[in-house]
């Protein structure tokens, strides 16, 4: 607990250890010690557990941070199997945005991993997510004595992971028994910075910081840079989908990634994904991805679906869309846009102007969702449609608030949910089809269910 904020919030204490370093040694790493936590501290992000404080003691240095409560990608792997595709395209749209942020401002976090990748407890995920506080935390201490902040009990907050390795059968869950959670709940703990400061790293230059299995060519080889950081994303996906360690996921004989070999069977990744995979993790630098935000636009514009349906006007589900081709074909937009509800109802079975949850939105057949996309793309020229809002809210970093703000919609949800809404060609790009249909107060929810489907189905 950090008694120094009124608040008096808990926290985590990282020692950085110097077990042989001289007095010359410590001046050093104590120099680049407060220079480096002057920059953690500038990383103020949503995402980023703030740095509270840094402090010297005893020819020691710590850091202390927020601490987040709730459970790694890593632990989330082991107690409830490999993750899907729709997780996996939630990961990247979730952290994308966090290293487009903390690479513009020069810092690379050199140690990107499930481990130090939490999602952060809240409301929402509560009953999907079983989550304890590690128990070091309540055997550490920080108090007051005069002006001088001292440590009590001090141990290693965080365990050093053990070797990649397969998450066992008994292990292995249906791909969908993670719930997708609200975007923002993945938080980036553990940055490598950190790791940097040591008596090592002061004598050696190009000293390796990160986790091999995770680890670029350039990197291993004491050069990090942005790209180095995407390439360690990439092989975190591909830990994730298929519970197997990096190391065994390549092939040194060919030189070459082969993780779709384990695969599980029915967990199924679409070739618009393993394309984006594919270049996250490229060894060779210039064939890689050289920033978060190349990747953002890679995903942005993706191959367009192969199989057109807009000409096809009646679904699987037995839904005809003439009325709302129609519609969309004279540029009657407000009449489109009530049509648009009301055969989303009839795509779920449910009766027409019934509010849609994010649990409809993932029952809703995705041949459906591509013909209501592509009627609405045709006929408005592409400004306006579903995969147009969501190209918006991924270039927006999934901040709602942005992207409303962008699309000229209002935050918050009234009696009449079209009330602000002008229904004419000069809005901006975005703006319809409304979401009247979604159901609740937390429409970020709906815009993030949404963006998942239309990834993962594309």
């Amino acid at each position: 607990m950090d008694e120094h904020i009124p608040s008096r919030p808990f926290c985590v204490i990282k020692q950085l250890c110097f077990p042989d370093a001289d007095n010359s040694s410590f001046g050093k790493a104590a120099e680049l010690f407060r220079q480096e936590a002057v920059r953690l501290d500038e990383l103020k992000h949503p995402q980023i557990p703030q740095l509270l404080a840094h402090f010297e003691q005893e020819n020691q240095l710590y850091l202390v941070q927020e601490l987040i409560t709730g459970q790694t990608l890593a632990q989330e792997l082991q107690q409830q199997g490999v993750f899907s595709e729709a997780h996996i395209w939630q990961l990247l749209q979730d952290l994308l945005p966090v290293l487009q942020f903390i690479h513009s401002r020069q810092v690379i976090h050199r140690d990107i991993k499930p481990a130090n990748i939490m999602r952060k407890r809240t409301p929402e995920n509560l009953g999907s997510i079983d989550i304890a506080v590690p128990q070091q935390i309540s055997e550490t201490a920080i108090f007051n004595k005069g002006s001088t902040m001292t440590v009590g009990n001090m141990e290693s907050l965080f365990r050093k992971p053990k070797r990649g390795k397969a998450v066992t059968n008994s292990q292995i869950q249906p791909a969908n028994t993670i719930e997708l959670s609200t975007p923002g709940n993945l938080v980036l703990i553990d940055f490598g910075v950190a790791k940097q400061i040591t008596a090592t790293a002061l004598v050696n230059t190009g000293t390796t910081v990160g986790s091999a299995e995770y680890m670029a060519p350039e990197q291993m080889r004491g050069k990090a840079l942005p790209a180095s950081d995407l390439y360690s994303l990439g092989v975190s996906c591909i830990y994730l989908l298929t519970g197997i360690s990096p190391f065994d996921l390549f092939d040194v004989t060919s030189d070459r990634w082969i993780w779709r070999d384990y695969l599980l069977p029915g967990n199924t990744v679409t070739e618009n994904l393993s394309a984006i995979l594919d270049k996250l993790l490229q060894n060779a630098l210039p064939q890689r991805y050289q920033s978060a935000t190349e990747v953002i636009a890679a995903i942005n514009t993706k191959a367009p679906i192969k199989r057109s349906l807009v000409n096809t006007l009646y679904s699987a589900a037995g839904v005809d869309y003439k009325r709302l081709r129609n519609l969309l074909a004279t540029r009657q937009w407000q009449q489109a846009d009530q049509e648009t509800w009301i055969v989303m109802c009839q795509a779920l079975s449910k009766p027409a102007g019934s509010y849609l949850f994010n649990s409809d939105l993932e029952n809703l057949p995705a041949e459906d969702l591509q013909i209501i996309d592509q009627l609405w793309k045709k006929y408005s020229q592409g400004h306006f449609g579903f995969t147009v809002q969501t190209q918006i809210y991924l270039t927006c970093g999934s901040d709602y608030g942005q992207f409303c703000a962008t699309v000229g919609w209002s935050l918050t949800k009234s009696n009449s949910p079209t009330h602000n809404f002008l229904f004419i060609w000069s809005v901006p790009k975005g703006n319809l089809p409304t979401h009247s249909w979604a159901g609740g107060t937390q429409l970020w929810r709906h815009m993030n269910a949404l963006t998942t489907k239309l990834l993962s189905n594309s």
